[in-house]
């Protein structure tokens, strides 16, 4: 398989692969472009209950091909960083709010915004070559690609300051321990096995109570009581309408295992 990005389906789990291993998976024009349009069509694709985000080789992901934006800076154009509206931007809101569970296999380092997109993931998976550098700093840029919401969501405001600042690597235990991963395996050629088996568990649930439950948790991780009680409402009133719902009420009266169908 060719291309910059590589789309694995196995059943209604797909996984996303970052394809340049050359360059340890830094994002170019056509990574970004092939990355933003394949997240919208597994959003509207209901076949798809679950996605895996992944790196090929030895990296998930190191952010930005620099090379790439050496040439942008040189050129003169007046928006030499365009492209956070015109890709990071698009990228960080449909993983945020892909209705459905992503899952990040962070084999080795994840840097910038690499980062950011693990960062984005409902569930990290990582193993002992597993870091992650907030390297924005590094090249005298502020954060992008949604870190500025989800890092301090994850780690807290004084500690995400530290993190973006500083710009110092954050090896797989400390990552754990502050919340990055949600996994630490002991053998890095398991992470993408696990992230995927994960990944299917998560397929084969409640995907609409999960997709609102990732709803509902962005209103109330920064909103009023009153604006979390409304999104709990709003929520509950969709599930309720769903057939997994109604199933898995009679299979509990049952005593049965509930078996959901996603819908």
């Amino acid at each position: 398989m060719t291309g910059p990005l590589l789309l694995e389906r196995d059943g209604a789990v797909a996984t996303l692969t970052l394809n340049r291993p050359d360059s340890l998976n830094s994002l170019d024009t056509a990574l970004k472009e092939a990355l933003r349009d394949a997240l919208g069509e597994l959003e509207a694709d209901r076949s798809c209950r679950a996605v895996v985000l992944a790196g090929a080789g030895r990296a998930f992901c190191v952010g930005q091909d620099l090379r790439e934006h050496v040439g942008t800076l040189e050129s003169g154009t007046p928006d030499p960083l365009g492209t956070v509206r015109a890709h990071y931007n698009p990228i960080a809101a449909r993983l945020a709010n892909m209705p459905k569970p992503v899952v990040a296999a962070v084999r080795g380092t994840a840097a910038g915004a690499g980062a950011s997109l693990a960062l984005l993931a409902d569930f990290r998976i990582g193993g002992p070559k597993t870091t992650f550098l907030m390297a924005f700093a590094n090249v005298g840029l502020a954060g992008d690609t949604g870190v500025s919401w989800s890092l301090p969501r994850l780690v807290g405001h004084a500690k995400a300051i530290e993190l973006l600042m500083l710009a110092e690597p954050v090896p797989a235990p400390e990552a754990q321990r502050l919340g990055l991963l949600t996994r630490l395996l002991d053998d890095d050629d398991l992470v993408l096995p696990t992230a995927q088996e994960f990944a299917a568990r998560l397929a084969s649930g409640p995907t609409v109570a999960y997709g609102a439950i990732k709803r509902q948790l962005s209103v109330g991780d920064a909103g009023t009581l009153s604006e979390a009680l409304a999104a709990e409402a709003q929520a509950q009133a969709i599930c309720g309408a769903t057939a997994d719902h109604r199933n898995a009420t009679a299979a509990f009266v049952a005593k049965e295992k509930p078996a959901f169908e996603g819908r």
